[in-house]
């Protein structure tokens, strides 16, 4: 098959969604089908088409309805999609009623989608691999804790430092994050973070592969957000062998497990710090987080991504016109 991918993010950008597009284009291109990859449908004829984010390819998606209604449309819903804009935006809310089906990060979001459409969500979690790093983690020095992601609102991405503030004077507590500033503001308080705080560094933008290395070299990763889809982070972590300290949304329950001994309530500083101080400290707490995502390491093997698209495209295959 012909398959378009369209995804709504600039050439070469390292966040979650461009990361998890070019994956899927490398992915459906190893099972032997053609891939182009778009950032808005041009209307060249594809045999199917994908669409991630449902309000921001929402044009592209009706655009290639309209134009093959009877070919399958395949729509990825991001957090922004499945938290926001299905309950706010009538052109996310099209885009769902026009697909075939409907792609989730992680199993809880099906909750989120209207009662008549949950038959044709099929959950795909997201897959890594490790880093060479990874088994050659350091035991000594700071105690390193990285935040991966693009400084926005969504991300809440300052909680790890503030939570840093709070950690008693003799903790190795360091916080690394990286990641792009998408407003002026955000880099503005990451300065200012960086000149009060001690136990902070930004890095700014960093390529996909640095930041698996940042990750490798840590302790810890912290997931903040109050809102995702299915961190692509998580998998990376849990590739690489690295604990999660995560908000306790849907986007990372659904992953990690509702009962996961990592989680704080969202926005909570002096939560997140006890967590910190915890893993830090109490040795037995740490190798808890690492046993638990060991065992959910399978989850994110690039095999079990590969056959689950596989039977989805196969399974919308079938229901194509000849």
């Amino acid at each position: 098959m012909t398959v378009d991918i369209i995804s709504p993010a600039r050439p070469g950008a390292v966040n979650g969604n461009a990361v998890t597009a070019r994956r899927w284009a490398r992915l459906l291109r190893s099972l032997g089908h053609r891939v182009r990859l778009q950032e808005r449908y041009d209307g060249r004829p594809c045999d199917a088409l994908i669409a991630l984010h449902a309000r921001r390819s929402a044009a592209s998606a009706s655009r290639f309805h309209r134009l093959y209604p009877e070919r399958p449309l395949i729509v990825a819903l991001t957090g922004t999609d499945l938290y926001h804009d299905i309950g706010r935006s009538a052109a996310a809310r099209r885009s769902l009623e026009l697909a075939t089906r409907l792609v989730l990060l992680q199993p809880e979001g099906i909750r989120e989608l209207p009662a008549h459409l949950r038959s044709k969500a099929r959950a795909i979690i997201q897959s890594a691999t490790a880093h060479p790093r990874a088994a050659r983690l350091s035991t000594s020095g700071d105690f390193r804790v990285v935040v991966l992601g693009n400084l926005r609102a969504v991300k809440d991405p300052f909680r790890a430092a503030m939570a840093a503030r709070l950690m008693p004077e003799d903790s190795r507590i360091k916080v690394l994050q990286a990641g792009r500033a998408l407003e002026p503001r955000y880099e503005e308080r990451a300065h200012r973070e960086m000149a009060r705080n001690p136990r902070y560094q930004w890095l700014g933008e960093v390529s996909h592969a640095r930041a698996q290395r940042l990750l490798a070299g840590c302790r810890l990763l912290v997931v903040s957000s109050r809102s995702e889809g299915g961190a692509n982070v998580v998998s990376e972590a849990l590739a690489a062998g690295v604990p999660i300290l995560g908000s306790n949304i849907g986007g990372t329950r659904g992953v990690l497990g509702a009962d996961y001994p990592g989680l704080y309530p969202t926005g909570d500083t002096r939560g997140l710090a006890e967590l910190l101080e915890r893993a830090e400290r109490d040795r037995a707490f740490y190798a808890g987080l690492r046993r638990w995502c060991r065992r959910l390491a399978p989850l994110v093997r690039p095999t079990q991504e590969r056959k689950a698209w596989q039977r989805l495209i196969a399974e919308v295959h079938q229901k194509a016109p000849t």
